[in-house]
């Protein structure tokens, strides 16, 4: 007979607690997500940390490119032959953009539509280091909003899909989508406008950020729109009854939009630049340009103060008796979420877990922190939870809206920055300078491949995502922002 002392059966007993407490109290989704991995899941996960040291180099190599929007042309090379030798179909210069791209592997149903970005900001290119300090090479511009992570991560998603589909003889298409220009809300919007994103079935994204989460707030709507001011020049002592002030008009446009603030909701967002406001004080100016931005939590709401806009604009020229020209150059819904697609990629998220980031990154994250005045929290360690609830707008807007609405999608934030840095900005430009950054990237590829593999396998999860999809749309009818026919407005520089 066995026998088994009562000491011994309590010690293991005090053991197995906290995993019995865990199976019974736990999400199922976190139980299932460690179970139920299939081959091909498996696999999938094992191709992208292969691919690591190439989701390093081309993150780096992005970041060296930092190319701000519609000029990376050699960024978008860089990548596009990145697929290329890999073995997908390419298409360059796509929707009258020269750095858009479009490469595909594969035939046949669901396709899978995967999104990459790497476009850099103007003039915020730092050195890797947690100072400010200018790039030992002297280039101006830097990857503040982490593109070059964002490209590195999607291609590598789609090369890891794309190797265990071939390895397990799988049906289906792989499109990875180069879309320039996000900073500008431009590349997406003219290239759904060309049809592009036409027959996917869903569209798979991510993005840098100082958390990790599936995306769950909507973001704003916005119109990207532009004014010139066309009037006289004349001396500005000698004669200036005989000018008439484009400048002025600018300024009238600008303080009405400032008192028209009060009278909005405040939800709303409206920033504009004067990118040309005269070249000499002593001459009257004959032309002058202001860019706007306005955005809402809804683009119903963005349509209204653009109407009011346009209204103030021609007011602005009454004025001022000069004339006026409008151009919308492009605008973008705000995101179309959806549920199904957010749990599994929620699964796949909490599966893999976190960046984890050396101790070495660590310590360059407190000190940049540090050096801004910030709690010295370095990178985050967790995932967050999926809230039950669509939370409220962050305040940023994005042209994968656009996708959006065109097949069902989700998106997800990785950590590739300390919390807290402000983005868009030189700190966070340095931090994804630095190699250690590039594992956010690497985590990224892999929720995004394995909620790929998801979509594939799982006909349930491919009507639901749909049906939802449908019942939204069927609401609210997509329309694009641009209208029918236009042309990206390219750099002339």
């Amino acid at each position: 007979m066995l026998t088994i002392e009562k000491g011994s059966l309590m010690k293991r007993y005090a053991l197995l607690r906290p995993v019995v407490l865990f199976l019974l109290f736990c999400p199922l989704q976190t139980v299932v997500a460690d179970l139920e991995l299939s081959r091909e899941k498996q696999a999938v996960i094992e191709q992208v940390a292969a691919l690591e040291p190439e989701i390093e180099s081309m993150s780096m190599q992005l970041w060296n490119y930092s190319e701000i929007a519609l000029r990376e042309f050699q960024s978008a090379e860089f990548l596009a032959g990145v697929l290329e030798s890999e073995g997908f179909r390419l298409q360059r210069g796509v929707a009258d953009m020269p750095t858009a791209f479009v490469a595909e592997w594969g035939e046949g149903k669901p396709v899978i539509g995967i999104l990459a970005e790497y476009d850099a900001l103007p003039n915020i290119g730092n050195d890797p280091v947690p100072q400010r300090q200018a790039r030992a090479d002297d280039h101006p511009h830097g990857q503040g909003c982490g593109h070059n992570l964002f490209g590195a991560g999607s291609v590598a998603a789609a090369i890891a899909l794309k190797r265990t589909m071939d390895a397990f003889g799988m049906a289906g298409t792989v499109k990875l989508f180069g879309t320039p220009a996000e900073e500008t809300l431009v590349g997406k919007v003219y290239m759904a406008n060309a049809g592009l994103f036409d027959g996917i079935d869903v569209t798979l994204d991510w993005h840098p950020f100082y958390f990790t989460e599936v995306t769950n707030d909507q973001g704003m709507a916005m119109n990207n729109f532009q004014v010139e001011f066309f009037g006289k020049a004349a001396h500005g002592a000698f004669d200036p009854w005989n000018g008439r002030s484009a400048l002025d008009a600018v300024e009238i446009m600008n303080h009405a939009a400032n008192l028209m603030r009060e009278h909005i909701e405040p939800s709303a967002r409206i920033h504009y630049v004067i990118p040309a406001g005269g070249e000499a004080p002593n001459v009257v100016p004959a032309y002058a340009r202001v860019w706007y931005y306005v955005r809402d939590s809804n683009r119903k709401n963005v349509i209204a103060h653009y109407e009011w806009l346009t209204q103030i604009a021609e007011a602005a020229a009454l004025a001022t008796q000069t004339t006026h020209k409008l151009t919308l150059l492009t605008g973008v819904h705000e995101l179309l979420l959806n549920r199904p697609l957010q749990e599994a990629a929620q699964a796949n998220l909490e599966y893999i877990g976190a960046p984890v980031f050396s101790e070495e990154d660590q310590a360059f994250a407190r000190a940049l922190q540090e050096s801004l005045g910030l709690e010295p929290l370095g990178y985050p360690t967790e995932v967050k939870p999926l809230a039950a609830e669509v939370q409220p707008p962050s305040g940023g807007s994005t042209d994968v809206a656009e996708v959006t609405r065109i097949a069902p999608g989700v998106s997800l934030y990785v950590a590739t920055a300390g919390i807290d840095l402000p983005w868009h900005s030189w700190a966070t430009a340095a931090s994804h300078g630095r190699p250690g950054a590039a594992r956010g990237a690497t985590v990224a590829a892999k929720v995004l491949a394995m909620t790929a593999m998801d979509f594939l396998q799982d006909e349930e999860l491919r009507d639901r995502a749909r049906a939802e999809f449908d019942a939204k749309m069927k609401a609210e009818p997509y329309v694009s922002p641009v209208p029918e026919g236009q042309k990206p407005m390219l750099p002339t520089d």
